[in-house]
């Protein structure tokens, strides 16, 4: 699924890890994302975090998209940092799933936490 994500290919977006339920992503913080006060763009981090939910949703091989969305940015990122986000399933039962991410720096300073709803619409990705 992660290869025909265009979006995150053009942010540089990486896959660390993935299993069902779970997934690790990477990215680092280019000059272009930055905003106005030159940090880290919330949209660049939500991104992220949107991502590493998606691939942990999706991971079951069933065609799930985001119900809802919630972030909170928790401290600011700099142009060459290099952000990792681990999305954890929290609950899964039928067609809908709780997922928790957590955006962090390689010294473990958390950026953003997002807690993601999926619901599964039907059919497979392969």
């Amino acid at each position: 699924m992660l290869a025909a994500d265009a979006a995150a290919a053009a942010l540089g977006i990486r896959l660390v890890s993935a299993d069902e339920g779970q997934a690790e992503l990477a990215m680092t913080v280019t000059r272009q994302m930055l905003n106005a006060h030159r940090i880290g763009h919330g949209g660049v981090v939500f991104t992220l975090a949107d991502t590493a939910f998606a691939v942990a949703c999706n991971s079951y091989n069933r065609v799930t998209v985001a119900a809802a969305c919630t972030i909170e940015f928790l401290a600011p990122a700099a142009e060459g940092d290099e952000l990792t986000a681990t999305a954890v399933e929290r609950y899964r039962r039928g067609r809908s799933g709780l997922y928790d991410v957590t955006v962090r720096r390689p010294d473990g300073t958390q950026i953003a936490e997002l807690r993601g709803r999926g619901r599964e619409v039907g059919g497979s990705l392969v």
